[in-house]
Parts: structure tokens; C-alpha cells; sequence
């Protein structure tokens, strides 16, 4: 079964919303063994989106619309398909009840405009939707399935679930099933890991993808089969062959994040961490405190950002600072003791760099940064060159800082 999806919406093509839908839904599909081949944005325009419609229909077996199922003017996928398939539009009573079933949870009175939302194209059904007005709706015409589904994610996300996906079994949705796992690499760049992998890259099934982001390689192993079970097999050899390459710079899978496996294991050695930034102003401290459990071993942080608050909270020489300036191999060495100290934390950890736009210089450009790590007076000092803007080198030095903490202390134990 081959999949189209189109999602409409002005704001999605101006950029005010992000569209999770998409993202969601091509999870779902491909758990089901629905080949997603393409997605399409179409603003609030009648003829463009039947033109869409009707333009998927052509290579598509099930044709999956999202948003434009509201009670307003704007609002015309039911309009659209209708009009792409060339049938009325006519008064559907589940759609109906959901509707008015709504506005009575409520007590609140329904405005006539409201109406709309319980018309769907003829021979179509309705699907419940137990969180708001627009009622979806799956028709089967010509040997094709098109769906219309509500916009906003509480509403399209259990559809998708708990209605469309239970319809779509019994035409073979789930003969076969695409299944992903997702190897993540730091303190390695894209192409290095590519380099590492080149005879790896052309396989048909499993396929291997690398995929950069800051600070931060995934590499998506996927494949085909006839169920979950089977796919995980095929891929295991894969994955123990990328692990056999890669094992000092693969830190976690799927949903792991950096900090959370850092976390994870100063939990489970019983190891307490403090911070000290400067550059990043607080970023490390935050990314490592939204993890659940982290006071357990998250003692605490200083943000120093002036060479004063160095030398009054993290006890930097000033002649350290005088000789070698703020940014530096050895004012990171001193933050991440001093912080260490200060706290009686077992590791320290201290940012120092320049995140830009201004205050570079050909010595010291924009985008260098010094990470400090203090592990039970054993210190070591990483230079870091990280290309971007201000936020980006941000995000790039606590990524660096979290690799080199999460290289040292996997050495100890690991959860």
C-alpha cells in the first residue's frame, strides 16, 4: 500500500506552526508497513488543494489529508475532495452528533457555522473525534482510500491511532511492517562517520542512513519484513557491525538524549557534578536538569561570565586570567576545579569560549571554546572549534562538554 499525505494549512507554509503531524505520521504508517512516498503543504486554497488531491490519487493507493476539517470559511478539505472525486457533499448524522455531542459536554451554545462540520463527501464515514468538533472521514472510491483528518495534533494523533489504522488492516497494512532503529554518534563529524561506514551505505534492506544535526550524528537503520520481530533480527547484524566501528563515539539509541545517559550513569556510579559556565550561560545546567532525577546527582552550577565572578566564585587566579586570558586552556582547567571544589562534587565541569557574533579575534576567533573536566582532581582540557551562529555554538559547546564527561565516566561503570 502506497501512501500520499497532504497537509493544509496558510500557517504551516508561513512558518507560524510547525507541522508535528507530519512527523508523527510517518512513524505510524511505517509501523504498519504503509509506504509513505510523499507529503505535500497547501495552503487554504480550494482548486490547489483538489489539485493536490487529485494529483496524488495518480500514484497513490490511500490518500491521507490533514486540516481544513474546522467550521470556518477558510476550512475546505471536505470541499476539495469532494470536488476532486466529483461528489456531493451531504449531512453524515455521526458527524452530526459529534459535533453537537461538543458544544452539549459543554454547555455552551453551537453557532450555526458549526453545521458545516457534518458534511463529508457521499458514500464517506465518519470517524469520531472525542476531542473537538471535526468529525474525520474515511472513503474508499475507485479503488482508492482517502482519509480527511483534523488539524491540530490532540485530535489527529489518537485518530490516526485508535480509527485509521484499525480501518487500514484489513487491506494489508500490516503484511508487512517498516521497522527503524537509530544509532546516535557524538563528538564526530558527518562525513568522518560516513568514511567509517562507506561500504555499509548501499545496502536495499536494511538500509543505513547518517543524518547530521549539532553536535550530533543519528544514523537510521531500517528495514522490511513480515513483523516487527523479523526487521529487528535482519538489522541486529548491522547495528553490531556499526557498534564494533564505532563504540567510543555511539552514546545511545532511538529516544536517548546525551544527558540522559550521562545522567543515567553518575546515578548509577553515585558520582555528583557541579558547573561552571561562561560562554554557555546556564544551557549545561539546563540541559542536564531537565532530566527527571537529577538532583540525585546534579549538585549545582555557576554561571560566571565576567572575569570577576571567575575569580570570587570558581577562585581563578587573576594572574591566570592576565596571562592567558579568559578564554583559555587553563581558565577552563581552573573553572572545572574550582567548581568542582566548591560544591565537593566529585567532577567539574568548565565552558569557557567565545559564541560570537563579536568579540573574536584572529588569535582567538568566534567559535572557540575550552572545556574543563575535573574528575576527582584528575583534569583534562578539550579545544573545541564550533562553526555557527550564537545559539548554535551554544548548543555545541554543551554538546562537546557532555561528550567528554560521558567518554570519562563510562570508563567507570555504566547503568
Amino acid at each position: 500500500m502506497l501512501a500520499e499525505a497532504i497537509f493544509t494549512g496558510t500557517e504551516l507554509l508561513l512558518g507560524q506552526i510547525v507541522n508535528t503531524n507530519a512527523a508523527f505520521l510517518s512513524k505510524q504508517l511505517a509501523a504498519a508497513g504503509i509506504s509513505l512516498y510523499r507529503q505535500v503543504v497547501v495552503g487554504d486554497n480550494l482548486e490547489r488543494l483538489r489539485e493536490a488531491i487529485d494529483d496524488a490519487r495518480r500514484r497513490a493507493d490511500l490518500i491521507i489529508v490533514s486540516g481544513g476539517l474546522g467550521p470556518t470559511e477558510d476550512d475546505l478539505s471536505r470541499e476539495a475532495l469532494a470536488a476532486a472525486l466529483h461528489l456531493p457533499l451531504v449531512e453524515d448524522q455521526k458527524a452530526r452528533e459529534n459535533v453537537t455531542r461538543y458544544f452539549a459536554a459543554r454547555q455552551r451554545p453551537m453557532p450555526s457555522s458549526n453545521l458545516k462540520q457534518a458534511l463529508i463527501p457521499a458514500g464517506g464515514r465518519a470517524l469520531d473525534n472525542p476531542y473537538g468538533t471535526a468529525a474525520g472521514v474515511f472513503l474508499e472510491h475507485e479503488g482508492k482510500i482517502f482519509v480527511l483528518l483534523p488539524g491540530p495534533p490532540r485530535e489527529f494523533e489518537p485518530m490516526v491511532r485508535e480509527q485509521l489504522l484499525p480501518l487500514l488492516e484489513p487491506y494489508g497494512a500490516r503484511r508487512e511492517v517498516i521497522f527503524s532503529r537509530v544509532l546516535k554518534i557524538a563528538g564526530l563529524g558527518e562525513s568522518a562517520v560516513e568514511e567509517a561506514l562507506k561500504d555499509l551505505l548501499h545496502g536495499t534492506n536494511p538500509t543505513l542512513a547518517p543524518l547530521a544535526k549539532p553536535g550530533e550524528v543519528t544514523l537510521r537503520l531500517t528495514a522490511r519484513a513480515a513483523d516487527t520481530e523479523k526487521a529487528q533480527q535482519m538489522i541486529r547484524p548491522l547495528e553490531e557491525n556499526i557498534r564494533r566501528r564505532l563504540n567510543d563515539y555511539i552514546f545511545g539509541s532511538d529516544e536517548d538524549t546525551l544527558e540522559g545517559v550521562v545522567g543515567s550513569i553518575l546515578a548509577e556510579c553515585r558520582l555528583s557534578l557541579a558547573v561552571a559556565e561562561s560562554c554557555t550561560g546556564g544551557l549545561l545546567a539546563h540541559r542536564i536538569t531537565n532530566i527527571p532525577g537529577s538532583s540525585d546527582y546534579f549538585l549545582g552550577g555557576v554561571v560566571a561570565y565576567s572575569n570577576e565572578a571567575k575569580i570570587k566564585f570558581l577562585g581563578v587566579a587573576p594572574e591566570t586570567l592576565a596571562a592567558h586570558g579568559a578564554v583559555s586552556r587553563e581558565v577552563a582547567a581552573a573553572m572545572a576545579r574550582g567548581v568542582r571544589r566548591a560544591f565537593s562534587a566529585a567532577i567539574g565541569v568548565g565552558i569557557t569560549g567565545i559564541a560570537g557574533p563579536g568579540g573574536g579575534t584572529p588569535a582567538k576567533p568566534v567559535g572557540l571554546v575550552y572545556i574543563g573536566l575535573d574528575v576527582q582532581d584528575l583534569v583534562e582540557v578539550q579545544r573545541e572549534f564550533f562553526v555557527g551562529e550564537r545559539e548554535n555554538i551554544k548548543w555545541q559547546a554543551t554538546q562537546g562538554a557532555l561528550y567528554l564527561l560521558w567518554r570519562h565516566i563510562r570508563q567507570f561503570c555504566s547503568p
